[in-house]
């Protein structure tokens, strides 16, 4: 168990290491020239890793468990408000592993994504979760339940990359939800991740 939660500590504070260093190249992205502009519909789809930590309301998985995860793809429709404000849609998802199977959560949420300054981002929304199994390890009666509740999601990233109407940018991600089981019981889930966006404008 200690073991555990040293190596939850330690990728924890590498993902805060990588998060801090982001806001830094942020803060001085005002000598940065630019040579696109914002406008219209985006589209953007990530891949990443981070952890996942799942609690059941029936005893059988708690916190104190958590594990590693991977994200992909994650993806994020949108529309430009003004240069630098997007309504969008954001689909955040992550591997884990329960009673021996590989499931899903991941949602579906109305967001909001402000530049606050020309590279840097940051992004939130609340929406709806689903936990259902990954798609490559459904078993009936066993790994084929589909359940579904409240997320909400915060994220901030930084465009190091942009060219014309493309933008590669380095993004750290926290999501925190909840989903209703059969019998009253539900399953509450948080992610932290640190991935790759790959974004059109």
């Amino acid at each position: 168990m200690k073991t555990i939660k040293t190596q939850i500590r330690l990728k924890m504070t590498f993902m805060a290491l990588i998060l801090m260093s982001t806001l830094s190249f942020a803060q001085n992205d005002s000598t940065i020239e630019t040579n696109s502009k914002r406008d219209g519909f985006i589209f953007e789809f990530s891949l990443g890793a981070g952890v996942i930590g799942v609690e059941d309301s029936q005893g059988i998985q708690t916190f104190d468990k958590a594990q590693g995860a991977i994200s992909f793809p994650e993806l994020k429709f949108g529309y430009m408000l003004n240069d630098k404000l997007a309504l969008t849609l954001s689909m955040p998802g992550n591997i884990y592993e329960f009673q021996d199977n590989d499931r899903h959560f991941g949602g579906f949420i109305p967001s909001v994504q402000y530049w606050v300054k020309d590279r840097w981002w940051i992004h939130g929304g609340i929406g709806l979760a689903i936990d259902s199994p990954a798609l490559y390890d459904i078993k009936n009666n066993v790994n084929d339940d589909w359940n579904f509740g409240c997320a909400v999601m915060a994220s901030t990233g930084y465009e190091f990359y942009k060219k014309k109407n493309f933008a590669l940018n380095v993004q750290s991600k926290l999501v925190m939800g909840r989903a209703f089981l059969e019998g009253d019981a539900h399953r509450d889930v948080v992610t932290f991740n640190i991935g790759l966006g790959f974004s059109w404008f």
